[in-house]
């Protein structure tokens, strides 16, 4: 069986590497990542076809081509809340924290705190486990009777609502300060 995929492969997607790699020229902006998109590509047509093998080797390639591309974009466009860099430089003694630092830490943790809440039961549960438990993408899909691929895409979709609620708190925050500035006498904003 093996052999006969190897054949299939040989005889049927490697003669299309060229308008694979034209095509994703095209479409993918990063210039770097094409060899990692093309092996990454191959591999999972690979393991397609020991499955079962399509009846249309080129679109199926081309169609893969797209679904790969869908996905690295999608990835792309999680926020991720991994600490970045050293901590500990940024660990103010508290005597130096002034007051305006201190209320503005504990709004964001409020609001931090409220976009957890905020958040469906599961992907609240999966979060937790996964960022603050630390445990393992296989231990919390095994905790929840859940698989490895359900946990990634609670964490994705957590991590999406997040952010938007993070940034609709933000834009509230700001949309606030300007009206305030506005009742301000002086302010120097038309009073309407």
């Amino acid at each position: 069986m093996q052999a006969e995929i190897d054949q299939w492969f040989i005889r049927e997607i490697l003669p299309h590497e060229g308008a694979l790699m034209r095509f994703l020229l095209r479409h993918w902006p990063h210039h770097d990542d094409l060899s990692d998109l093309r092996q990454e590509l191959y591999t999972r047509i690979y393991e397609a076809a020991s499955r079962a093998l399509p009846h249309d080797a080129r679109a199926f390639l081309f169609a893969s081509a797209r679904h790969l591309l869908t996905d690295r974009l999608r990835r792309a466009r999680v926020v991720s809340i991994e600490p970045m860099g050293d901590l500990y430089p940024s660990l103010v003694p508290v005597d130096e924290v002034s007051p305006e630092r201190w209320c503005s830490n504990r709004q964001s943790l409020w609001q931090l705190a409220h976009a957890l809440d905020a958040l469906p039961e599961r992907c609240r549960e999966v979060v937790w486990l996964r960022r603050v438990e630390d445990l393992s993408q296989k231990e919390v899909a095994a905790r929840l009777g859940i698989s490895e691929k359900t946990v990634e895409k609670h964490i994705a979709k957590a991590m999406r609502l997040l952010a938007d609620a993070l940034l609709v708190s933000t834009e509230d925050a700001d949309i606030a300060r300007i009206a305030s500035r506005r009742r301000r006498p002086g302010s120097g904003y038309d009073q309407a």
